[in-house]
């Protein structure tokens, strides 16, 4: 399938890259690693007149620390965080739901911000950033300005980003002391996006209470979000298998599960009640001594 045809634009400059947004309006679409969006062009569920390449700047890429923060330009490929020693040291949760994405190909194009800007909501990186209380720069002609992980999902492919604003990086904690993580999906059969999946983190002390913890999910709902109400069943409780089964439990409480030609909302909820059990006792599997 070919798509409709468009004109193309690569700058050079972030600058200049919003300059072209806020030229051209809705009639521009940004390029990043285009494994979500080429594909939508083809079937001519998009039609931007405008293609904004924006690849080729090398401000958007990059893994770095910052005091107790990881920052990850957001161009940085899927890859390289699955292959980043410093992101698998740090906060092997990233590395974990790289891995799980697509195939070697997507990986390999596909970026972090792309993924992330797209708002698909069975996206696999959404259920981390969620379940890490990530913090996103966004850049507009106005400036900087810095948006939570749970107020950046608003819908269906819909997120917190303006019109002429850009997603620059992306700002995950550091998971200092006895943590474990865990991201488990049940994949579609042709492209590898979540039907359901769960991203946990949890921080245990040394009498065996849970400190703090993060669940993230995405594919059940119509936009990837924090289960918060199974964190809070987990937060200051020794992890015995009940708790654990009453904190599962609540992963889709207020939540009316998707249904689509990958799965019926009955089986969405049925996996809802399966993978966060899982998702969390492969976390408690893999605490750091």
């Amino acid at each position: 399938m070919i798509p409709a045809p468009f004109e193309y634009m690569a700058p050079a400059s972030l600058e200049e890259a919003i300059r072209a947004l806020a030229s051209h309006g809705e009639e521009a679409k940004l390029l990043a690693g285009g494994p979500s969006l080429l594909p939508l062009m083809k079937l001519r569920l998009a039609e931007p007149k405008i293609l904004v390449d924006i690849s080729r700047i090398p401000d958007l890429r990059g893994i770095r620390v910052e005091g107790n923060k990881i920052t990850i330009g957001a161009l940085t490929t899927h890859y390289q965080i699955e292959s980043s020693e410093l992101i698998r040291e740090k906060c092997p949760l990233l590395v974990q739901t790289a891995s799980a994405i697509g195939d070697v190909q997507v990986r390999n194009q596909g970026t972090i911000g792309g993924s992330l800007a797209h708002g698909d909501p069975a996206a696999d990186m959404p259920a981390a950033i969620l379940a890490l209380g990530a913090e996103l720069r966004a850049r507009g002609p106005a400036g900087d300005r810095w948006i939570q992980a749970e107020d950046f999902f608003l819908g269906l492919l819909a997120t917190a980003l303006g019109p002429t604003e850009i997603l620059t990086e992306i700002r995950v904690p550091i998971l200092a002391g006895r943590c474990g993580t865990a991201y488990l999906k049940v994949p579609q059969k042709a492209s590898g996006f979540a039907i359901v999946g769960v991203a946990a983190w949890l921080k245990i002390g040394s009498k065996g209470v849970c400190e703090e913890t993060g669940i993230g999910v995405t594919g059940l709902d119509v936009k990837p979000y924090r289960a918060k109400g199974v964190e809070e069943k987990l937060r200051g409780k020794k992890l015995t298998p009940t708790i654990m089964e009453q904190a599962a439990s609540q992963v889709a409480q207020g939540v009316d599960a998707l249904e689509d030609i990958h799965a019926s909302a009955e089986f969405r909820s049925h996996l809802a009640r399966v993978y966060p059990l899982r998702a969390i006792r492969e976390a408690t599997s893999k605490l750091r001594k």
